[in-house]
């Protein structure tokens, strides 16, 4: 991440703590914030993938006129999906089904996989883009997971 300028790098690592924090309070906290901390773990998690999906967006916007039209098709589709399958993954909470461990795994899975449209956008981004990425997808959905199994 040394290529990465030091205000992204400092605030996309800050942006781990939140979910580490839950992971910490599922695994050393007392029962009783088990609850709340994979509440807590899905929300952020279904906020930042979301998030995810609106930097691709603005990458698309970004992208010349002519790429945008002819090759970009699809960014527009992927960067509406994490926002969708966030929501898909919070409806059974809503309808008081099993929650929120599988729910936690699907956005696990969203954000490792979400590595792929990076790298696939990796011409339009800035060049220290998957330096960044890769640690902060790796590191929130793998917390994320962890959140899900503790």
């Amino acid at each position: 991440m040394r290529d990465v300028p030091s205000l992204p790098r400092l605030l996309g690592l800050a942006g781990l703590l939140p979910q580490l924090a839950c992971v910490i309070a599922l695994y050393a906290g007392p029962d009783e914030w088990r609850y709340t901390a994979q509440a807590i773990a899905f929300g952020y998690a279904a906020l930042i993938f979301s998030f995810l999906g609106g930097m691709w967006w603005g990458i698309a916007a970004m992208a010349p006129a002519a790429e945008n039209r002819k090759t970009l098709g699809w960014v527009w589709v992927a960067a509406v999906a994490p926002s969708l399958i966030a929501l898909f993954a919070y409806l059974p909470w809503v309808f008081g089904q099993t929650w929120p461990e599988p729910s936690l795994i699907m956005l696990g899975a969203g954000i490792l996989m979400s590595l792929a449209v990076d790298a696939k956008l990796r011409a339009l981004a800035p060049n220290w883009w998957m330096s960044l990425r890769v640690p902060l997808s790796l590191g929130l959905g793998l917390a994320t997971v962890a959140a899900a199994l503790a």
